[in-house]
Order: C-alpha cells, then sequence, then structure tokens
C-alpha cells in the first residue's frame, strides 16, 4: 500500500503522527505538506493528494486540518474520490467497509494524535466488504461519469 499525506497549518502534529504509525506499520507514504505554521490554503493540499489517489498513482489518502472539514470538502471535488471525514474508529471501519473510502480526512482541533493514531490504523488495515455495498457505489459513480 502507498498512501499519499498533508495538512494544512492546523494538522502538521497530526500529520506527523500518522506518518511515524505509517513507520511503524511498514507502509510507504508521500508527504505533500505543508511545512509552515503559518496559513495556508487547504486546497492546495487536500487536492493534490486526492488526485494522486484518483489516478491511482497512490492506493489512498490522508489529509488532516483544524476540523478536516474543509480538506474533505476539497478533497470530495475530485472524481472517484470518496473522502471521509472521520473522528472515532467505529466510523473509520464502516466507511472502509461500506463506503470503500479511499481518502481518510480528520480534525487535529477536534482530535488528539492518540485517538487519530488509532482511526488512522483501523482505516489503514480495513478492507471493504464489497457484497450490498458494491451497488450504492456504482450509482455514485455513475452520477459523477455524468457530470
Amino acid at each position: 500500500m502507498k498512501v499519499a499525506i498533508a495538512s494544512d497549518h492546523g494538522g502538521i502534529r497530526i500529520r506527523e503522527e500518522i506518518k511515524k504509525l505509517m513507520d511503524e506499520m511498514g507502509i510507504e507514504y508521500i508527504d505533500l505538506g505543508c511545512e509552515c505554521e503559518t496559513s495556508v490554503d487547504y486546497p492546495d493540499y487536500a487536492i493534490p493528494v486526492a488526485e494522486k489517489v484518483a489516478k491511482g498513482e497512490v492506493d489512498r489518502g490522508i489529509l488532516i486540518c483544524g476540523t478536516g472539514i474543509g480538506m474533505s470538502i476539497a478533497a470530495n471535488k475530485v472524481k472517484g474520490v470518496r473522502c471521509a471525514l472521520v473522528h472515532d474508529v467505529f466510523s473509520a471501519r464502516a466507511t472502509r467497509e461500506h463506503n470503500d473510502s479511499n481518502v481518510l480526512a480528520m480534525g487535529e482541533r477536534v482530535i488528539g494524535p492518540g485517538l487519530a493514531r488509532e482511526i488512522a490504523k483501523v482505516w489503514l488495515t480495513t478492507e471493504y466488504e464489497g457484497g450490498r455495498h458494491e451497488n450504492r457505489l456504482k450509482k455514485i459513480a455513475e452520477y459523477e461519469n455524468k457530470q
């Protein structure tokens, strides 16, 4: 598995924690920034991660900002991306099993580093169930393809 990860200025600390987790798990990743604590625009980081996922350059993406909301909105504008904003372990598992989410968004001002690591670990290790969920994802893809 290869993951693209990025944050804006509001998510740097959790991004570093998730990078440590992926090192521990032996997961290859590319870090697309940001490298400053001064205010930056989250679309400048969310969209490149989402594009790498959509193009198949990486398997999944992880995005962190203050709330996760801006990152998830921006990432979901990229065709083929299913970005889930997650702040609990149950949702992390469910969004992989049921929605085959390929990008995870979290908010550093909402959760701490320990919970963020737990969420990311579950999200990275949970497989998509397929089955009854497949038709739902097909409907989303069909709609996207009409746009």
